[in-house]
């Protein structure tokens, strides 16, 4: 089991030579996953080397350009290198017209299929499931429909304890596979050996909430209680909770205070106003209040 996430953009609003908007790449129990699409998502996936043909599956939090405008370029690469594999996308009602209005008017020419599946729940939902992965959405508070999305890996089965099965010469090689399911073994005799002490168990699975531009909002802890690595925008310090509540965004303390809440292991945060030229102070303001701040910056690799 494992994560690994990368952040290919972490700044608010328009993007600047060094300060990209929203993108970030997400590699978890060997699936890959792209979260959010701002303008210049692709050129940075190149600039961290990030495979184009390992993405099958994109979600958009919202419909604000800093987080999608960079979806159409991508898809147009896709079929410039001749991608034949479908490729899902995830995002609010409307995405799906916005990105066809744009490949008709652009003549672009693919050979895959890209399929959306638009969201309009403002309630938690499972959106995305298989036998490695779950991803669920969070619904948050901004100034159009807007989702976070939370990322599960699934247990792995567990792994023989060689040492003891080779105690019992009654198990044979075709007992392994529902020994790693979970069963008990019944030798002839009639005794029966637990599972646990032919297995191991398997690595803990790993857990990443991604909340994207919301207010303060604290009914998503539930949703997100004990993840091992949350994400959560902080586009002002303190000094403007006024612009931050007009806006419907957060600061550094308030996304401490839902980390905190939530008891995750490790915060991370982005999505910074312009207004501040120095990020330090993000991390300052949110470590008074949780401990395990990380700041975004383009580039940062992530491992859990």
């Amino acid at each position: 089991m494992s994560l690994q996430l990368t952040i290919l953009g972490c700044h608010s609003a328009t993007p600047r030579v060094n300060a990209h908007p929203t993108a970030q790449y997400l590699e978890i129990n060997n699936s890959h996953f792209l979260i959010d699409c701002g303008e210049g998502t692709q050129r940075q996936m190149r600039k961290y080397k990030v495979g184009f043909a390992k993405i099958n599956h994109i979600f958009i939090s919202h419909l604000h350009g800093d987080h999608f405008f960079g979806l159409i370029g991508l898809i147009s690469t896709f079929g410039i290198l001749n991608r034949e594999k479908e490729l899902h996308i995830y995002g609010p009602k409307g995405i799906k017209e916005v990105t066809n209005l744009q490949l008709k008017v652009s003549k672009t020419y693919s050979k895959f299929d890209v399929i959306f599946h638009e969201l309009t729940s403002k309630n938690s939902e499972l959106i995305f499931e298989d036998d490695k992965v779950s991803v669920s959405t969070i619904p948050l508070n901004h100034r159009v429909y807007t989702n976070g999305f939370l990322f599960r890996e699934k247990a792995a089965a567990r792994k023989l304890h060689i040492e003891n099965v080779q105690q019992y010469p009654e198990i044979q090689t075709c007992d392994y596979h529902h020994i790693k399911a979970g069963k008990d073994v019944v030798l002839e005799s009639g005794e029966i050996i637990k599972n646990e002490e032919l297995t191991l168990p398997p690595a803990k699975t790993k857990s990443y909430a991604f909340c994207s531009d919301t207010l303060y909002k604290e009914d998503i802890v539930p949703i997100i209680k004990g993840v091992d690595l949350l994400y959560h925008e902080a586009t002002f310090l303190s000094d403007r909770e006024d612009l931050a509540k007009k806006t419907k965004h957060s600061t550094a303390k308030q996304a401490a205070q839902i980390a905190s809440q939530a008891d995750v292991n490790q915060l991370v945060i982005g999505h910074y106003s312009s207004r501040y030229k120095n990020i330090e102070l993000f991390k300052e303001e949110a470590e008074k209040i949780f401990p395990k701040v990380t700041l975004a910056e383009a580039g940062k690799k992530i491992f859990l």
